[in-house]
């Protein structure tokens, strides 16, 4: 299986002009995260429908933090530290696909102890929206890798440029928002981003 491609909503677009860029990506990437911190369920819900009336197939499609919008659909969920711990999640929706935002090798741990699908890693590089937190670098995502099973998505700062040495620390794949989201051309930039994953 080649390494995967998570495009990540910001809650800065619209969800239609989310849709529209995702519709037109969607064959190079693997998987669209609705990551709507600010947005009802309902909102969400009619994210999600958006996704799928644009051609967005329901299993390339995951839901931050919230278990009910996942769970009305049967896609995937995305899980941050104030979310359901997963092993919660798991025992109601064994079937859902559960992914866990982490930040540290201990984390990582937990999360696959807890029967977390993958886990998002980061952020590695510096980015735009972490400003006032020192990136995380290789270093710990290598060590992750070294110490566990579980598949690790990397996210932040990552262009085209940098693809390959995050790669070559051992992740399975890369999670994307600016890069492609605001590029000039976002078809383009994901196809540069597959090219270099693959």
């Amino acid at each position: 299986m080649g390494k995967q491609l998570h495009l990540i909503s910001d809650g800065r677009l619209t969800l239609s002009e989310f849709a529209n860029i995702a519709s037109k990506v969607e064959p190079f990437v693997d998987f669209f995260h609705l990551r709507e911190k600010k947005r009802s369920s309902l909102e969400l819900y009619n994210g999600v429908q958006l996704l799928v009336n644009k051609g967005i197939p329901l299993r390339k499609i995951i839901v931050n933090d919230r278990v009910d919008v996942a769970s009305v659909f049967s896609i995937g969920i995305q899980l941050a530290f104030h979310s359901l711990p997963v092993r919660i999640v798991k025992s109601h929706f064994p079937g859902m696909l559960i992914g866990r935002s982490i930040h540290s090798i201990e984390e990582a741990i937990a999360a696959e102890k807890e029967g977390a699908d993958f886990v998002i890693y980061g952020h590695v590089y510096m980015t735009d929206s972490k400003r006032n937190l020192p990136p995380k670098g290789l270093n710990d995502l290598r060590c992750i890798k070294e110490k566990s099973d579980i598949p690790v998505i990397a996210i932040g700062g990552i262009t085209p440029a940098n693809v390959a040495e995050v790669i070559q620390s051992g992740t399975d794949g890369i999670a994307v928002m600016s890069g492609i989201l605001y590029a000039d051309n976002p078809v383009q930039a994901a196809q540069c981003y597959a090219k270099q994953l693959n």
